[in-house]
């Protein structure tokens, strides 16, 4: 079976070598300004990464295929946290994450395009950020690191010095809950 990774992230590739031998990437072209936040982070991360697998499935001819849609946010104090636009979005993003706790929340949305079968689902992280210093976060900043992920930050990285500790899944931080996948896969009659 051809299973697809809807996705052009790089840590998520990585990922999923770890549970799925063979696989394409197919990046999505969903307007992720379809979706709008509600209030409810694991509808609205199920609803992106719907979207992305959806619309990659959209393009593909009749040869079963399994979809694997994903979406990252970091969640705090009733803000959603998104890829920073900016160095000036970044260090603001991080001065707020300073000292406080947030919430990592991945979707996850596996597509069957032969049976039409949708799985979706979410997972969700606590982080607890140590108090960063100005500087500290203005030299991690130009490492260029935090510019593309969601709450300006990777733990996989260098942000991981700021990380005093999570609860929860690791890999739904980087943007990929590995667990929850492959049971989803599963799910779907993946063989894994």
């Amino acid at each position: 079976m051809n299973v697809i990774l809807a996705s052009a992230s790089e840590r998520r590739r990585e990922l999923l070598k770890r549970i799925v031998n063979d696989f394409q990437i197919i990046v999505s072209d969903f307007d992720e300004t379809k979706v709008k936040f509600n209030g409810n982070c694991g509808s609205y991360v199920m609803d992106l990464a719907k979207g992305k697998a959806l619309s990659v499935a959209s393009k593909l001819n009749k040869d079963e295929s399994i979809i694997i849609g994903s979406d990252t946010i970091v969640f705090l104090e009733d803000k959603v946290l998104g890829k920073p636009a900016d160095k000036e979005e970044a260090f603001n993003m991080l001065k707020l994450l300073s000292g406080k706790i947030h919430q990592v929340y991945s979707g996850l949305a596996v597509y069957n395009t032969l049976t039409k079968e949708l799985i979706t689902d979410y997972v969700c992280t606590e982080v607890k950020f140590s108090t960063i210093p100005d500087e500290v976060i203005t030299s991690y900043i130009e490492t260029g690191e935090p510019m593309d992920k969601a709450g300006a930050y990777g733990i996989q990285g260098y942000g991981g010095i700021f990380v005093e500790k999570i609860h929860g899944c690791y890999y739904n931080i980087i943007g990929l809950p590995l667990n929850r996948l492959y049971f989803l896969l599963r799910d779907m009659g993946v063989n894994l």
